[in-house]
């Protein structure tokens, strides 16, 4: 059987092609795709061929996305035939092969799909504010909302973090931060945006700061923004250091921890207080989106149709303000 699947052929090209589908043995498990969704950060760095991504292609992307179980594995223990399962690690394609650890069960019938997509992707930006490790009344500040920035701010919130600051150069982007919890939203490029961050925090600056942009000035900002004793989770994949940081006077005499935050630096069986397993983070974004804690209709920008993906992708590639929550229907 061929899938109808979605391939970076060479920097800056995406075509539709027909990919065999892998046989279903041991602990696999074969999902026909609802929706997956496009990281845009890292899937851009990836079709531009940038700094500390793999250089060969074809390239298949697409790690966030929602399906029914049509087939599965001897081997597989917890997932049965017709479950809908989001899709951790698959690809942009009709139908994934996957073990059954990069699957996890949707158990409520009253969570749309088109919300539960994008719910792999929304458990990186938590993992990124729980290391932040957030008390109640401290501030917290995005830089970069995109989509993992923008669901750090509804975390930030709902930890209890006061105020919380949104830090984009999009205008549109930091309206919609605003109407999904934060306090303020900043134009980094602002000549008085850090006047701006120490008067909002009282002249203590930041306490917890989520850094989801990967550009060295934006780590930079963050520093000169941060509080002493403050925490700086390095969310954003940071390819290239392009920026001068005074370690001492930014990091070593105020205190300041820097966190690596990637998505892969979290614990594989058992969650811990702030460290919470990939399975568990979706399992409780399921539940905060059915009880309306966290909201992903907001977010979505666009449903598309796979044969769209080259102009998407010749997009992604060139215009800055890419839509934000951009989906493709494989249904």
């Amino acid at each position: 059987m061929k899938s109808k699947t979605i391939a970076f052929t060479k920097p800056e090209t995406a075509e539709v092609e027909f990919k065999e589908v892998r046989p279903v043995e041991g602990n696999l498990v074969q999902v026909r795709m609802e929706y997956t969704v496009v990281s845009g950060g890292t899937e851009r760095a990836n079709l531009m061929a940038m700094k500390n991504v793999y250089q060969v292609f074809p390239k298949y992307l697409g790690y966030c996305g929602i399906g029914y179980v049509t087939e599965i594995g001897p081997m597989v223990e917890k997932i049965a035939v017709g479950d809908r399962v989001l899709v951790y690690h698959g690809i942009h394609t009709e139908y994934n092969v996957v073990p059954e650890s990069d699957v996890t069960k949707v158990e409520s019938d009253k969570i749309d799909s088109l919300d539960a997509a994008f719910v792999v992707i929304a458990s990186m930006g938590l993992g990124g504010v729980r290391k932040l490790e957030i008390e109640l009344g401290e501030s917290a500040m995005v830089m970069g909302l995109g989509l993992l920035g923008i669901f750090a701010v509804q975390f930030c919130r709902l930890s209890g973090a006061n105020p919380v600051i949104a830090v984009d150069l999009n205008e549109e982007r930091r309206q919609l931060a605003l109407s999904l919890g934060a306090d303020y939203a900043l134009d980094p490029t602002a000549e008085d945006f850090r006047e701006k961050v120490m008067q909002i925090t009282k002249g203590k600056g930041v306490n917890a700061c989520v850094e989801v942009t990967g550009i060295s000035v934006a780590m930079k900002q963050a520093l000169e923004c941060a509080s002493y004793m403050g925490r700086i989770s390095l969310l954003g994949c940071t390819r290239v250091s392009d920026c001068e940081v005074d370690y001492y006077t930014q990091v070593h005499r105020p205190g300041v921890k820097l966190i690596g935050a990637h998505n892969f630096i979290r614990p594989k069986v058992e969650s811990y207080p702030h460290h919470w397993t990939h399975h568990d983070d979706c399992r409780a974004i399921l539940d905060m989106i059915e009880t309306g804690r966290v909201d992903v209709k907001s977010i979505v920008s666009r449903v598309v149709k796979p044969e769209e993906a080259p102009e998407i992708y010749t997009q992604l590639c060139n215009d800055k303000n890419f839509p934000l929550g951009t989906v493709f229907d494989w249904r």
